[in-house]
C-alpha cells in the first residue's frame, strides 16, 4: 500500500508497505542537482552530498559511520542532474535509528571548515580519478558537448577551478537556498508504517526554512556536433548520440524499447554485430539519459584505433536499420519482456522501491502504477518503433565525442543518418 502525506512545511513524505521483508530503505530527496548550478560553483551539490557525512552538532564523522554499523546497515547518496538523494536501508526495528542519523545530518551538520578543505581534497582526486579512467571520462566529455552552453552539459562533480573556487559561504549559501522544503520528498519503502514514520519525522525534521530556490533552465537546443580528444590510450573511444524523450513523454515507451533493441543488452543489435561477429570490441552498449525536459540516446564503443572507423559505421547502420526496417516480431515481444521482467525483479528490494516513489514524484507527481508500465511496454509496436526512430534520429542533433588515438575530427563531418 502506497500513502503520502504533505508536511505542514511542504515536505512531501511517501510511503509503501512492504509487510513480507525484513528491511525498510527511507531517502530524503532534493529535487536540484548539477543543473541547477552556476557555471562558477559546478560541483556544489556534489560537495554538499560529502560534507553532510562530515559531523553534526551531535555526532563526528566517525559516530555517524558506527551507529549505521553498529544495526547492520547502509547509509549512502548520491549527486544527479536534478536530484541529491541521502538514503539509508536498515533492519525495520532500527527504523527510527535510520530516521534520527538522516534528519541529523540533513538538518545539523556543521560544514567545518577544516572538513571542508579536507574532502575539497577527496573530491578534487575523484575528479582526477574520472579522467584517468577513459571509460568514465567519455561520457562526461560527450555530455558537454551534447548540451553545449547549458547546465545539463556541467559534470556532477565540477572540475578542478570550480571546485577549488568553492568556499564555506558560496557551499552554506547554495544549500541554504536550494534545500527548499517544496523540493524535498521522504520516501520509505518496505516494513513500515506510514503513521509510525510521520511520527518519527515530526520529532526530528525541524522546519526547513524556504530559500529563493533555483534559477529557471529552459530545455536546451540541439545541433550536429563532431569532436575528437587526442590522447595516447590503447583504444578508442567513441560516444555517439542523437536527441532523446524527457522522464515523462508519453513515447517513452516506445523510445526505450528501441534502445533494448539496439543496444540494451547481450541480445542487443550492436552488441551482436559488432562484438559477437566481428570481435571489434569487448564493450558496447547504448542507453537513455533522460531529464525532466530533455533526453539523449547514447552509443558508447571502445576499440583498436585502426578499427574504430568500423564500429563507427556499423553504429550508424544498426540506427539507420531502425528508421528503415519494421523490426521482427519476435524480437520486439523478446525486448519487451526484457523490460519488463528487469522492471519487476528490481522492484523486489526495497532500495529500489523507495527510488520509484521519489523519481515517480520528482517526474510525474503520482506514483505510476506497475500495471500502467507494463500496458506502457506491451503498446509498442513494430510500426510505433519506426515512428519513434524517425522522429529522434535526425541527423541535426547527431553528436560523436572520440577519445584517444583519432584522426582529425574534421575527417568524420560527412556522417550521416540518411
Amino acid at each position: 500500500m502506497i500513502k503520502k502525506t504533505t508536511l505542514e512545511n511542504g515536505i512531501r513524505v511517501i510511503s509503501e508497505t512492504l509487510p513480507n521483508l525484513n528491511s525498510v530503505s527511507i531517502g530524503i530527496w532534493v529535487a536540484n542537482g548539477s543543473r541547477h548550478e552556476r557555471r562558477e560553483s559546478n560541483g556544489v551539490a556534489h560537495f554538499i552530498e560529502h560534507l553532510l557525512f562530515k559531523g553534526t552538532t551531535r555526532r563526528t564523522a566517525l559516530d555517524i559511520a558506527r551507529e549505521i554499523d553498529s544495526v547492520g546497515g547502509i547509509l549512502n547518496a548520491f549527486t544527479s542532474r536534478e536530484y541529491v538523494c541521502y538514503y539509508a536501508k536498515v533492519l525495520d526495528r532500527f527504523l527510527p535509528k535510520a530516521v534520527d542519523i538522516l534528519t541529523d545530518i540533513f538538518t545539523n551538520s556543521l560544514f567545518d571548515p577544516e572538513e571542508i578543505e579536507k574532502e575539497r581534497k577527496v573530491i578534487l582526486q575523484e575528479i582526477s580519478m574520472v579522467e584517468d579512467n577513459p571509460e568514465d571520462f567519455i561520457h562526461d566529455l560527450f555530455h558537454q558537448k551534447f548540451w553545449k552552453h547549458h547546465p545539463l552539459g556541467m559534470s556532477i562533480l565540477g572540475d578542478q577551478q570550480s571546485v577549488g573556487g568553492l568556499t564555506r559561504e558560496k557551499i552554506v549559501g547554495f544549500k541554504d537556498r536550494m534545500y527548499r522544503a517544496e523540493d524535498i520528498i521522504i520516501t520509505a519503502a518496505g516494513n513500515v508504517d506510514h503513521q509510525e514514520l510521520l511520527d518519527l519525522l515530526q520529532r526530528n525534521l525541524p522546519h526547513i526554512a524556504d530559500g529563493n530556490g533555483r534559477e529557471a533552465s529552459s530545455a536546451p537546443t540541439h545541433k550536429k556536433r563532431i569532436e575528437a580528444v587526442e590522447r595516447d590510450l590503447e583504444q578508442v573511444h567513441m560516444c555517439l548520440g542523437i536527441r532523446g524523450l524527457s522522464q515523462n513523454h508519453p513515447r517513452r515507451f516506445d523510445a526505450f524499447v528501441m534502445n533494448t533493441l539496439l543496444g540494451g543488452s547481450m541480445s542487443s543489435r550492436l552488441f551482436q554485430e559488432v562484438r559477437e561477429k566481428r570481435g571489434l570490441a569487448y564493450s558496447i552498449y547504448s542507453y537513455m539519459a533522460s531529464h525532466a525536459d530533455s533526453g539523449s540516446l547514447v552509443i558508447y564503443a571502445g576499440s583498436a584505433p585502426d578499427r574504430h572507423r568500423e564500429v563507427l559505421e556499423l553504429s550508424l547502420a544498426e540506427l539507420k536499420r531502425l528508421k528503415r526496417e519494421p523490426v521482427p516480431q519476435v524480437e520486439l515481444d523478446s525486448a519487451r519482456e526484457q523490460l519488463k521482467g528487469n522492471m519487476i525483479l528490481s522492484l523486489e528490494s526495497s532500495d529500489n522501491r523507495m527510488s520509484k516513489l521519489a523519481k515517480n514524484e520528482i517526474y510525474f507527481g503520482e506514483y505510476q502504477p506497475i500495471d500502467a508500465i507494463i500496458a506502457g511496454f506491451d503498446n509498442v509496436t513494430t510500426q510505433s518503433i519506426i515512428d519513434i526512430a524517425r522522429e529522434l534520429l535526425d541527423e541535426d542533433y547527431l553528436t560523436l565525442v572520440l577519445l584517444g588515438k583519432t584522426d582529425d575530427s574534421k575527417s568524420f563531418s560527412g556522417i550521416t543518418l540518411h
